[in-house]
This record gives structure tokens, C-alpha cells and sequence, in this order.
């Protein structure tokens, strides 16, 4: 049984890897657009087109979207997440600190933020969903690599699996979908949305009452799948050995596309044009035994972009927003809900699919100009701040010394 002391984890991690900060940076981006498509329309994931947006051209971008964002992204933040674990690891042991209890309260911590942004912002949270894998990781640190890549596989396999089954079952032996009900109930939802603070809250409990199964036999399993492969990908030090690995991000993409791009075909059309037909539980299914593939040719096509003069530029300019991945991840929800529910200007139902692309545009441009400037000021984001000073239980300063390089 490999031992901490056994891997090259142990090797001192850099103050920061640009590639790693960017990758994180590209999967804040992807998650805002799906995560919009919530904020802007309670007709999502209801199992019914939006009546207000379903000309050939919604569908189109709604297509889109989800065949390139859905599925792929959170799964890219979660290989991320694993990934760090492992400096998080080398960070304490270099530093003698005894790494369970810090990172016990880390968790603590992310799960509070987890569950006030899932009751106040959004209902999609995955920060407290994290904090529990965490806790699994975290048992689970002294696998071996090859035990960690298996089950990482059977982590995706068996809710893969699953739901296609539940697919085909509604197919052969299921009636018709009660259509007008559900579209009843995501304009009685809609107008919830719209209505006071109070409603607003009100109908986020009763979303997350409604959808906790999701994050039982879907999102929780993947996301642990790629803590995996983060997991070894950080013992490994993909990030900070890119010479070694050249060879690896070149093959990634042909990979990746051979098996993801299919499958992120056959979901986005059938969760597009097969609502309430069953085909969409099956493309759901399928989506995500095929979305790592998609995710990790991602990671090739960047890895290989960044590499190159131009390609640096653009890992310089999202980096800044990656390192400040928690704040603005939060900031995000926070904005949607300014903008489409009652929050603020509730324009909920009112935004079509190719409006929606353009405020992420818009919004995740703004964090990347406004992290930039924030950190070079400020050593961390203002929520990984917070969150540091509870993982180190000590207050770390905020503020960089002047004349301080800024990494």
C-alpha cells in the first residue's frame, strides 16, 4: 500500500501553476453556462420546452450548450479539486502542520458556504456536495493509483448505467409523460421565482426537496470519479511537470473526441428535442459515461494551447479568475439571481438561450478583469480568505507587501 512518503507528491509544490489556474479559470466559465440556464428559466430540467423560447434557434443554442458545456465542466472542477488535494497534502507535510485536522475544517468550511449559497442562491450547489467527498477522499488518500483509476471508472459506470436503464424502462413499459402538468408546474415555479425574497427562498427549498436524488446518483458519483483522477493526476504532478507530459496532452484530444463527441450528440439532442419521451433519461445516461473523455480532451485542447506563445496570453488572463475560483463562483450565483428572479430585476422567462450566452460573456469577462486587478493587491479571494484563515486557524494576511511580485 503506497504511502504518502512513497510518491512524488512530497516534491515542494510551486507557489502557484499557471495552467492549473487557468484550467480552473475555463471550468468557472463553462459552469456559468449551464448554471444561467437555471437562473433564466424554471422550465429547465422540467422535462418541457420553455413556450416562451422554442424557435428552431433557442433549440439550436440550447443544443449547443448542452452538447460542449453540460456534464463536462463540474467534472472538470472536480478533477481540479482532486488535483489540489494533493498539494494541500504536500503543502502540510512540508510545512509539519498535521493535514487531517486542516483539513476537517477546510471541509467544515466549505460545506456551510455550501449550504448558504444552496438556501439563499442556488439550488444547484455543488460546494456542499465537495465538502462530503471530500471527507471521502480524504479517507481514501493512501490508495494505490491503479485502485484509484478503477474506481473512478466504476464511480461513472454504474449511474451511467442506471439511468439508461430507467430510460428504456420508461420506453417500452412507460405511458406518455404528463406534459401539461409538468408545464403547469414550471409556470407556477416560474412565478415563485418572481414573486418576493421570501417566495424566492421558499421555492429554492422546495427545488432542492425536489432534486436531491440528482446529486445522490449523479452528480456525487462523478464527481468522486474525478476527485480519482485528479487525485493521481496531483501525485503524478501533471501540472508541474508539462515537459514530461507534451505527449499526453496532444493524444488527449483525439481520445477524448473519438468517445465524448458522440455521446455529447446523442444527449444534447435527445435532452433538447426527446423531452418527456424517455430518450432523454437514456441521453442523460449515455452523456455521462462519455463526458469524462469530452472533459479530458478539454484539457488536451488547453494544455496544448497554453503551451504556445499566444496560448500563454490567454492562461495569464484566466488564471487570476481561477485562483479566485470559490469567490467568484459565488459571485456568479449571486448575479443571476439579481438579474432573474425577484431578487433584483426578475427577468426570468424573459432572457432567450443566445442572451444567456452573452451575460456569461459578459459577467465571467468582468471577473477575469476584476480578479486581476483584486490580486494584485490581495494575496487571496475574499471567500478564500475566510476559508484559509478557518483551514489554518489562524488569519493569514490579506493584503500583498508593496512591491510584491505579483504570480
Amino acid at each position: 500500500m503506497p504511502t504518502l512518503h512513497d510518491h512524488p507528491v512530497n516534491a515542494p509544490p510551486p507557489s502557484r501553476l499557471l495552467h492549473l489556474d487557468a484550467l480552473r479559470g475555463f471550468a468557472l466559465m463553462g459552469i456559468l453556462m449551464v448554471n444561467i440556464a437555471t437562473f433564466a428559466s424554471a422550465y429547465y430540467g422540467a422535462a418541457v420546452p420553455d413556450p416562451q423560447f422554442s424557435r428552431p434557434a433557442d433549440q439550436l443554442v440550447r443544443w449547443l450548450v448542452a452538447c460542449l458545456f453540460e456534464t463536462k465542466f463540474y467534472l472538470l472542477f472536480s478533477f481540479l479539486f482532486g488535483y489540489s488535494f494533493t498539494l494541500q497534502m504536500s503543502t502540510a507535510e512540508h510545512s509539519g502542520g498535521a493535514f487531517v485536522p486542516r483539513m476537517l475544517r477546510r471541509q467544515l468550511g466549505l460545506w456551510l458556504l455550501g449550504a448558504a449559497h444552496a438556501v439563499w442562491l442556488y439550488h444547484g450547489d455543488i460546494l456542499a456536495t465537495y465538502a462530503v467527498l471530500g471527507l471521502i477522499l480524504l479517507a481514501l488518500r493512501r490508495q494505490s493509483d491503479p485502485k484509484a483509476v478503477r474506481r473512478a471508472c466504476v464511480l461513472t459506470l454504474v449511474p451511467a448505467v442506471v439511468l439508461v436503464l430507467m430510460g428504456l424502462a420508461q420506453l417500452i413499459f412507460g405511458g406518455p409523460a404528463d406534459l401539461t402538468g409538468a408545464t403547469l408546474r414550471a409556470g407556477a415555479a416560474q412565478q415563485a421565482w418572481l414573486g418576493p425574497p421570501a417566495s424566492v427562498v421558499a421555492q429554492r427549498l422546495r427545488e432542492l426537496g425536489n432534486t436531491w436524488w440528482i446529486v445522490v446518483l449523479v452528480q456525487g458519483p462523478c464527481a468522486l470519479a474525478m476527485f480519482m483522477a485528479g487525485f493521481v493526476a496531483g501525485r503524478r504532478r501533471m501540472f508541474a511537470r508539462l515537459d514530461r507530459y507534451q505527449g499526453l496532452w496532444r493524444r488527449l484530444p483525439a481520445w477524448g473526441l473519438a468517445v465524448g463527441a458522440p455521446g455529447a450528440v446523442f444527449y444534447a439532442t435527445a435532452t433538447v428535442w426527446g423531452l418527456g419521451t424517455g430518450w432523454e433519461v437514456v441521453g442523460l445516461g449515455l452523456g455521462l459515461l462519455t463526458a469524462p473523455f469530452l472533459t479530458f480532451a478539454y484539457v488536451g485542447l488547453a494544455m496544448t494551447l497554453f503551451h504556445g506563445e499566444g496560448g500563454l496570453k490567454v492562461a495569464h488572463a484566466l488564471a487570476p479568475a481561477g485562483r479566485m475560483a470559490l469567490s467568484n463562483y459565488l459571485l456568479q450565483s449571486l448575479a443571476c439571481a439579481i438579474l432573474f428572479t425577484g431578487y433584483g430585476l426578475g427577468l426570468m422567462g424573459r432572457v432567450s438561450p443566445a442572451g444567456c450566452v452573452l451575460i456569461v460573456l459578459g459577467l465571467f469577462g468582468c471577473q477575469m478583469v476584476v480578479s486581476a486587478w483584486w490580486l494584485g493587491r490581495f494575496r487571496y479571494g475574499p471567500v478564500e480568505w475566510g476559508l484559509r484563515a478557518l483551514t489554518m486557524a489562524e488569519w493569514p494576511a490579506m493584503r500583498k507587501a508593496v512591491g510584491a511580485p505579483v504570480k
